[in-house]
């Protein structure tokens, strides 16, 4: 699944500002159609041409069209598809220049609210309270912008998934931890049955940290739950705060104590994110248990990918409190109409439709519904259908925060200072004071 951060580059939130100085606003007329997430009608649109834009898998690509071109096609309209890289810089360099597609599939929404003069609010296009009812808790969140909804995630990734050998994990009897408690409990058996807990490692180029990051945000979503979560993204919650800390601490705990993990903490920040499950599937395993996302078995040994069922396991990062809230992390290809008409919005329907991803899910390709009424039994995957279950269970949706927040912070000194206290050239207390410190003014 495309949701690792080696293929995500922050949009830098100054060079889009200068872009959109020289932009003139775009039509943002309402619809006086009904709000339907599915097509329905028999208008017809004389053979108008949508350009929908999309980074997403090429895989994903194909079985999005395959369900909804037919149905465009009987509406009056043509689809055309095109896949184009680095999407969140282009696409504002497109608005720009007035050549921005109908319709763009942008991966962090944070793009959509730098551009939202240019972008057309859904709320009189789509049917809104439906699709809360269908959606994960918290996913139209994601895109909603002083009280408009400027786009709606077409397919999903998740994040704080941990991933296990299935072999030794059944033979050896462990059961899924239910509260984050249990989750120390798990890992000091583990250790005492003679093998290290857990796999690690946040290096990944000019991108090394972002591995750490995304632990961190898992524990703070846990302890604080969505909204303090979105107040931190926001910076109403500082990184300096009794909720950030406590969740660090957690990491800290898990991490790097003596024995739970290969090579001791020193070696996590120089080993590659892309390698640190390796040894969770050798003979004698040199760990057991690895935080990811759900990306992250294309990335496995080729013998354990040829039997991902037999061979993994998965389970969600458990909640702080047995019954208590639940959430999830997760990322996305968020569509939005940049070239409003009556047959984007048409197609807008379309995408928002619960099925529009069932040819995609049984295809072979990574897509993951954010719908959680999307039948499991569409997914080709039963590793997927696991995902599934992770994603429909949870009590909330909240965005990869280091994606939302501002690009020098998000994908710059939050990166940096995870990446210097991992290595353990720093305590935690000064890291995140120095990410606070780099939070932009205004």
């Amino acid at each position: 699944m495309r949701g690792s951060r080696r293929f995500k580059v922050a949009a830098a939130a100054g060079t889009v500002a200068l872009l959109l100085a020289a932009c003139s606003s775009s039509s943002t007329g309402t619809s006086t159609g009904g709000g339907s997430s599915t097509s329905g009608g028999s208008s017809n649109f004389g053979g108008a041409t949508i350009n929908v834009w999309s980074s997403m898998d090429q895989p994903i690509i194909d079985g999005l069209s395959a369900k909804l071109d037919p149905e465009a096609k009987a509406l009056g309209i043509n689809v055309k598809w095109t896949k184009v890289d680095n999407i969140n810089q282009i696409i504002a360099t497109k608005v720009q220049a007035n050549a921005a597609p109908d319709i763009a599939m942008v991966p962090q929404p944070g793009v959509i609210q730098q551009l939202k003069a240019h972008v057309t609010p859904l709320d009189n296009v789509l049917d809104v309270a439906a699709l809360k009812q269908s959606y994960i808790p918290g996913v139209l969140d994601t895109s909603t912008f002083d009280g408009k909804l400027y786009g709606i995630l077409v397919s999903a990734n998740l994040k704080g998934l941990i991933f296990y050998p299935k072999k030794i994990w059944d033979a050896k009897g462990y059961t899924v931890p239910t509260t984050i408690d249990e989750l120390n409990t798990l890992t000091d058996k583990i250790k005492s049955d003679g093998i290290t807990p857990w796999c690690a490692g946040i290096e990944s180029g000019t991108g090394t940290g972002w591995p750490a990051t995304d632990w961190l945000e898992n524990l703070v979503m846990r302890y604080g739950g969505i909204q303090t979560y979105n107040d931190w993204i926001s910076h109403k919650v500082k990184f300096d705060s009794p909720i950030v800390t406590q969740a660090g601490n957690e990491m800290a705990k898990l991490l790097f104590t003596s024995g739970n993990v290969p090579g001791g903490r020193t070696a996590i920040a120089s080993t590659s994110f892309q390698t640190a499950g390796t040894p969770m599937f050798q003979p004698k395993p040199g760990c057991l248990l690895y935080q990811q996302g759900s990306f992250i078995t294309a990335f496995f040994p080729k013998d354990i990918q040829a039997d991902l069922p037999s061979n993994v396991g998965v389970f969600g990062m458990p909640p702080a409190t047995a019954g208590g809230d639940n959430p999830v992390e997760g990322g996305g290809d968020t569509a939005a109409i940049f070239k409003d008409s009556p047959a984007a919005r048409a197609v807008m329907k379309l995408l928002a439709a619960t099925d529009l991803g069932s040819i995609a899910a049984g295809n072979g390709s990574s897509f993951l519904s954010p719908h959680k009424d999307f039948p499991l039994t569409d997914y080709k995957s039963v590793l997927t259908q696991q995902y599934a279950k992770v994603a429909y269970a949870a009590t909330a949706f909240g965005f990869d925060a280091s994606d939302a927040m501002p690009g020098t912070v998000g994908s710059g000194s939050f990166w940096k200072q995870m990446t210097t206290w991992v290595s353990g050239s720093e305590d935690l207390s000064s890291a995140l004071k120095a990410i606070d410190g780099s939070w932009p003014s205004g």
